[in-house]
């Protein structure tokens, strides 16, 4: 039991990934006498296994914090253990293998349950704007950058809000606030922190996160006029919002219904916004927005478009070219290529390499543990290992030149002998006054609620 507790506890596993977990411990548990975490479970992220929730975080009836356990011991921790009930807390995932998790902590003798949105979201001072996504890879990161945008426009002073990515020293990580390039060194940011921050950066934002967002909406909340909520990972939101815009996929058509929390997010919405519609048969846009009424039927409907552009198109024309990728999007986002492959072949290169033949170990378990991936190099970096070997695995594959479609800086992370051409990928309208009619008139509303703001 807990320091200082007397009380028969409901003995809890909290199975996450470094971000819902953590804020679910903290908005819930930390100072419930009558539960007792005993651990958490990692997963999907490398490198979390073997840590602890700092006692710093952890809080009084913690002094010695709490174990995080590797995804594949977690079971047998519970089989050995008086576990009672074990919380599910990570996002990203088909409905099918979360009720396979489900079978066999059950067989364990586990309960096994989850947070809704009504017992974790925070309530903010300011107005809160979310955008969130069914599934990674959905084009949320640019959608969120032209909402906070707009509201520069509209001479309101945004605080992004990051949902969770706390991949170094926790108890350093608490709040974390990102306005120069310098703040990402001072950070020690991975390269999948830097593909979310960096463009809020160089376009002038100020972008919050951490590992207790109670105290990173009250950093966020004394310098903003507005919060905006990028949600990661297809989870819901930490901060209850007024506004909430939803991403769908019209290229993964029923996603939208088969992942959760993805599907929990179409029921919340208040529009869902279809993006790629460009690229997409009419029926597969038409069969989402039904199954888009059907979880919501007051639920409004826009589309939009992810416009791909290259910083110097005529280098790739004719030339062999290395796509290295997003990462998150083509790992547990489950999709083959992303935005390179796409900006590479419209540029007209003669030929994309397969990179698998010449990645090392590191990477090769990347592709072994995500098969779907196609021709193309997932930027991976959580850790210094890591980045060596992207940098050593570019090194060896004999491209005339290579594509970065990484919102991430990476020739300033590695060395990278071939020129390099940087893919840019932003939200485009595809019918007006669609999104931004909808944040004007948010942003009017804000405005006239909030004289003398910036101020």
């Amino acid at each position: 039991m807990p320091a200082g507790s007397d009380v028969e506890c409901n003995r809890v596993v909290i199975l996450g990934a470094g971000g819902r977990d953590f804020h679910n411990f903290n908005m819930v548990y930390r100072d419930d006498p009558a539960v007792e975490v005993l651990a958490f479970g990692a997963a999907q992220i490398p490198g979390i296994a073997g840590r602890r929730y700092p006692p710093s975080l952890a809080g009084d009836r913690y002094p010695e914090g709490i174990p995080i356990l590797g995804e594949p011991d977690v079971l047998e921790f519970c089989r050995a253990n008086p576990v009672d009930q074990v919380v599910f807390a990570y996002s990203d995932i088909s409905h099918m293998d979360v009720m396979h998790t489900a079978s066999r902590f059950l067989a364990a003798g586990c309960a096994f349950t989850f947070l809704g949105p009504r017992a974790t979201m925070l309530t903010a001072r300011k107005p809160v704007v979310a955008v969130t996504a069914v599934r990674t890879g959905c084009g949320k990161s640019p959608v969120s950058r032209y909402v906070s945008g707009l509201f520069q426009a509209a001479g309101l002073r945004v605080g992004v809000l990051r949902h969770p990515m706390p991949y170094g020293d926790l108890a350093r990580q608490d709040v974390q606030r990102f306005a120069v390039p310098q703040d990402l060194d001072a950070a020690d940011c991975t390269i999948e922190e830097r593909e979310e921050y960096q463009p809020y950066v160089d376009a002038g934002h100020v972008i919050f996160a951490g590992v207790d967002y109670a105290r990173v909406l009250a950093a966020a909340e004394a310098e903003a006029d507005i919060i905006l909520w990028d949600g990661g990972n297809n989870d819901f939101p930490f901060i209850r919002p007024d506004l909430h815009i939803v991403l769908a996929d019209a290229l993964r058509p029923g996603h939208e219904t088969s992942y959760h929390p993805g599907e929990t997010l179409l029921g919340m919405a208040h529009h869902v916004l279809i993006m790629k519609v460009g690229d997409a048969p009419a029926a597969d846009v038409e069969a989402i927005e039904a199954a888009a009424r059907a979880a919501n039927p007051r639920v409004g409907i826009l589309h939009g478009d992810l416009a791909v552009t290259l910083d110097d198109p005529a280098a790739v024309k004719g030339k062999c070219v290395l796509v290295v990728e997003d990462g998150p999007t083509i790992t547990h986002g489950g999709r083959p290529t992303g935005a390179g492959y796409v900006g590479a072949n419209a540029a007209g290169a003669a030929s994309i390499i397969d990179p698998r033949p010449f990645v090392g170990e590191g990477l090769g378990e990347t592709y072994a543990r995500y098969p779907h991936i196609g021709p193309v190099l997932p930027a991976v970096g959580y850790y210094p290992a890591q980045l060596a070997a992207l940098e050593q695995a570019i090194a060896r594959v004999p491209a005339d030149v290579v594509v970065l479609a990484t919102p991430a800086r990476l020739e300033e992370l590695i060395k990278i002998n071939q020129p390099v051409v940087r893919v840019d990928y932003a939200f485009a309208e595809a019918a007006g006054p669609g999104l931004a009619g909808i944040v004007a008139a948010f942003a009017e509303r804000v405005g006239n609620a909030a004289p003398g703001r910036g101020t």
